[in-house]
């Protein structure tokens, strides 16, 4: 087999993009393939990275280890794409009870969260519009990436490059044999699959996620809130609400419970005017227990999938970590090995 190119892609939501542009930044010749598919969550994700499991007020999984990764990542590029995607925002958590307002001043005696939660109160105007009779802590490194901005430069880039194939690949259609795979008239020594909630992989549990975007004249948040929902500011009274959890009936697309869902969770905080822009469904591929799902399918097949609602937070590490097995013969965490799954 001739081989095109030194890596094959298939996917490109947020794995398929971080995997593409870690493997180029290690001088390797990759081919993304992928056809635009409905339903896709990191073309509608807002982006949020919170290393803080909230509903529990614990670090997520290796939270410290990963931002680590992911904001120098994404600063990178930024300046590559020269565009905004990467913003640095505190997080504020509205406490809904005073236990909860407890329990969080409890946690910030631990040595890691330590590191990541604040008192407050934050000096935001938009913020102090809203109700807090407990108050309110502070996720001090939380970020929202730019998520639909970054796909859309990278398929610009890319498609220009000739390094992006926008082409409808069935599984049957990749041919392998010892000296590689073989798919969309391209060849590679290994091909990587990033196809998200479309792969028949095992351990792959899909969840719908809905949210909306709203235009709120006069809140003037500036930074991310969290209560029961996130909100997200985006500038010109533009905000993302989100997001719901489905894991039935995962490809019905927008639904009115989502829409009631969210506007009943947002009018609590919000007694102002709300426009709703665009209300949006994207499936999560989240995995059986909550890690990613990593490492080599086939001889010449790897996989790389199983974000779930942290993608922007995990996709930098993970890309990573399967870029140093594949090529530098580092074994794989046992946390994130697809063999887990048998």
């Amino acid at each position: 087999m001739t081989h095109t190119h030194d890596i094959l892609i298939l996917g490109r939501g947020i794995a398929g993009v971080v995997l593409s542009e870690t493997l180029a930044a290690r001088g390797l010749r990759a081919c993304v393939i992928d056809a635009p598919q409905e339903g896709r969550a990191s073309w509608v994700a807002a982006g949020v990275v919170n290393p803080i499991v909230l509903r529990r007020t614990v670090p997520s999984w290796r939270a410290s280890e990963l931002l680590a990764i992911a904001g120098p990542f994404y600063r990178e590029l930024q300046q590559k794409y020269e565009a905004p995607l990467w913003h640095q925002l505190p997080l504020a958590e509205i406490f809904p009870t005073a236990n909860e307002a407890g329990l969080w001043q409890l946690r910030m005696r631990e040595e890691e969260l330590s590191r990541m939660m604040g008192r407050g109160p934050l000096s935001d105007g938009g913020l102090a519009r809203l109700p807090q009779p407990y108050g309110h802590g502070v996720v001090l490194r939380a970020a929202w990436l730019d998520m639909k901005g970054l796909l859309q430069l990278h398929r610009e880039r890319w498609l220009a490059e000739g390094a992006l194939l926008e082409h409808e690949l069935r599984i049957e259609h990749i041919r392998e044999d010892e000296g590689g795979v073989e798919a969309a008239g391209c060849a590679a020594p290994l091909l990587v699959h990033c196809t998200g909630p479309f792969a028949q992989q095992k351990g792959l549990v899909p969840v719908r996620g809905e949210g909306l975007t709203v235009r709120m004249p006069g809140l003037g948040l500036g930074a991310i809130v969290h209560r029961g929902v996130f909100i997200v500011p985006l500038g010109d009274d533009l905000y993302r609400i989100g997001a719901t959890f489905a894991w039935d009936d995962v490809w019905s697309g927008p639904t009115e419970e989502g829409r009631r869902h969210l506007l009943d969770k947002l009018r609590r905080l919000w007694s102002g005017e709300v426009q709703v822009v665009e209300h949006w469904a994207g499936v999560r591929p989240a995995s059986a227990d909550r890690r990613p799902i990593l490492g080599r399918i086939t001889p010449r097949q790897a996989v790389f999938n199983g974000l779930g609602s942290r993608g922007a937070l995990l996709a930098p590490w993970c890309a990573a970590h399967l870029a140093d097995h594949l090529y530098g013969s580092r074994p794989l965490d046992p946390e994130v090995d697809a063999a887990r799954f048998g």
